[in-house]
This record gives structure tokens, sequence and C-alpha cells, in this order.
């Protein structure tokens, strides 16, 4: 009988032949083009500065939250966060999680029951495939952004039937026809979930309340490690939701609150979030000054994509690879997207957008980028 040392040698062996193996990378000081921090908030003195500032005016506050909070890890501080965060998202109310993950890990495996459906994207991101894994639902995919996939689906429907979308797509950074898909779950009486962790900051509220349509999607989830720049998320939805969730989201019942310095980190972002237009706008030109100076080619399109993320499609691992390190030798963070992370002969360089990348940053990026997409 082989050892489990054997075995996991064996698997790591087959990602390494297969070029797929996953390594941990230090911070470098190369030109950022990878992270999620699109506004800069992450790097910000300024929101540094004032989240020290909160945490000076509350010096009873604790190290750490000392528990769950269905025991000893609920402050009042926590409950008013919540609310505060659902009125800027024009929702009824919400429930704080420890991250994007635990959110849809929470929201998925307790909602939906054996006997119901879950529809979602094929590009839907892992911890919603997670979550609804464990919710022992019935499971449905449909093709990317396919409104006749998805009606198919629809029609197949059994029990409660839950819509799955992100409003910005994390791998790809395309939006979906959001609007044709609610018409969609509306007719068949099904209930639209939307991801917002991609759309909250290049959209200031996110893609929903920008497009008018909060009122009649069930349950957004709002990420805070993206745009704004620190960490955990929030259940949106409906007072009934957030009281279910705390009564059955294990990944919320069972893990540790999150500490007061994160609650006052999440509370300060919001805040800089409602000042940052300039920050926002400079944002949606880098976009279009990135895609105006990307030469076309067949071969390695660049997928169309609105958001502060933009891939350019090499079709194989060791494409994706080699044109990562000839961008990182010209001194810019980008990374490659290998398979299994994304589908076979999809692998990519993934390029991540942000405010402060300036014209000559981006000018570099797209000049390199289009000698190595054009030499062959």
């Amino acid at each position: 009988m082989a050892s489990l040392e054997t075995y996991i040698k064996n698997k790591l062996d087959e990602r390494k032949l297969l070029g797929t193996y996953r390594t941990l990378r230090p911070e470098s000081n190369l030109i950022d083009f990878c992270s999620n921090d699109y506004l800069g908030f992450a790097r910000s003195p300024v929101l540094k500065s004032n989240i020290q500032n909160e945490i000076d005016t509350h010096p009873l506050s604790l190290n750490g939250a000392t528990g769950s909070r269905l025991i000893s890890g609920n402050i009042t501080y926590a409950e008013e966060l919540e609310q505060q965060i659902a009125t800027f998202h024009q929702s009824e109310a919400g429930l704080l999680f420890n991250s994007g993950y635990d959110a849809n890990v929470g929201l998925f495996s307790s909602l939906p029951q054996k006997g119901d459906t879950i529809i979602h994207d094929e590009l839907i991101h892992a911890s919603i495939i997670d979550g609804a894994r464990l919710s022992h639902a019935n499971r449905y995919i449909f093709r990317h952004n396919d409104l006749d996939s998805l009606e198919g689906k629809l029609k197949q429907a059994k029990g409660i039937c839950y819509v799955v979308i992100e409003s910005v797509y994390s791998m790809d950074g395309d939006t979906p026809p959001i609007t044709d898909i609610l018409k969609l779950t509306e007719q068949y009486g099904a209930h639209l979930i939307v991801d917002e962790a991609h759309a909250v900051g290049l959209y200031p509220s996110g893609l929903i309340t920008h497009l008018g349509l909060q009122d009649r999607v069930f349950a957004r989830v709002v990420t805070f490690g993206k745009a704004l720049g620190c960490h955990g998320a929030i259940v949106l939805g409906s007072s009934l939701l957030r009281e279910y969730l705390i009564n059955f989201a294990r990944a919320f019942i069972y893990t540790t609150a999150a500490s007061f310095h994160q609650l006052a980190a999440v509370k300060m972002a919001y805040g800089f979030l409602n000042e940052s237009t300039a920050e926002i706008e400079h944002l949606h030109q880098n976009i279009s000054l990135f895609k105006q100076g990307i030469q076309h080619n067949n071969t390695y399109p660049l997928i169309n994509s609105n958001s502060a993320i933009q891939c350019i499609i090499l079709n194989s691992n060791d494409k994706a690879k080699q044109a990562a390190q000839q961008l990182q030798s010209a001194g810019l963070d980008v990374r490659a997207i290998l398979s299994p992370t994304v589908a076979q002969g999809t692998e990519r360089i993934r390029i991540c957008l942000h405010s402060y990348n300036t014209i000559e940053q981006i000018g570099l990026l797209t000049s390199t980028i289009n000698t190595i997409i054009h030499a062959e």
C-alpha cells in the first residue's frame, strides 16, 4: 500500500509535469498590474491614518474579537457598520463575513436545500461552486452569458431556484447581460444572486445599484479586499435573509468574528470611497488608455471587457507563463492564469489596471504586450 507521503509527492509531481504547479511569491518592486487594489486604497497613507484615528477614538476596543458573534464576538459597532454598508448599497440589511469566500460558502451552503436548484454561469467563482456543492441542491451550469442556455436550465429547475452570476467576472473581466438575465429569472420565478466583488469601486456602490436593479435582485455579495483595499465581505438582502444566515450559515456561526481593526478599516474605506470620484474617473481613463494601446491580434485576442480586469488569451500554459516572464523582465508585474484555474485552451495573462498607474507605465505595458503577441 502506498504511503501518504508518496501520494502527496506523486500529486505534486503530476502538477509539475503538467506545468500547473503553484508556488507562493513574495512582494516585488515591479509595477503593479496584477493586484485587485483598483483604487489604491490598500496603499493609501491617508486611509491608513484614518483607520488609526478611528481605532484611537475607541480606546476600549479589543485586539481580537474573542469568539464568534453568537457567543462573545458581537459588538454594536459591527451591527451599526452592517446597516451603514447596507444603506450605502441601497439594501434593507446586510451580514458581515470574514472573507468573500466565507460569504459565498455560508450563503450557498445554507440557503438552497436538497430538492432546490442552483443555476450558475460556467465562469462563476470557485467559492460559489464550493458553497453550492455543500448545499445538496441540484446544480446546473449555463454557458457563459448565454441566455438560451440559461433558459434551458431554468426549464429543468425544481424546488426553489437560484440563479447566480457575477456583475464583473474575476477571470474575464466582462459583464453579463444582467437586465436580460433578471427578466428571465423573474419569468421563471427564480431568484437572482449577484457577486459584486469586482464591480464595487469601478461603479461606486456596484453595478446593480448603477443599473437601478437593487430592489429586484434577491441578494448581493460585496467583498472588501478588492477596490476597498481591506478585508472581509457582506451579504446584502432583506432583514429576513440576514436573520436566516445568522441561524443557518455555518461559515458565520462557527468562526471567530472579525477584529475591531478589521471593522474600523472597512468603515473608513467606505468613507474614503465617498471621496474618491477622481480616483474612479482615473481608473476608467486608464482602462480606455490600455484598450486603445493594444494592437488587435486574432491568434491571441484581448477579451472584451470594460472593467479593470483585462485578459489576453494565449491558448496554453507555456505561452502564458512565457509572456508573463517577459513582462516581468520589463519591470511589469503581470501574472499568468493557467489551467485548471481557467479552462484548458483559455490560458492567459491577466492584467489588472489601477487608478494609480501612470500613462508612461500603461504605455510600457501595452508596447511590451504588442511585441509579445505579434512576435510570431
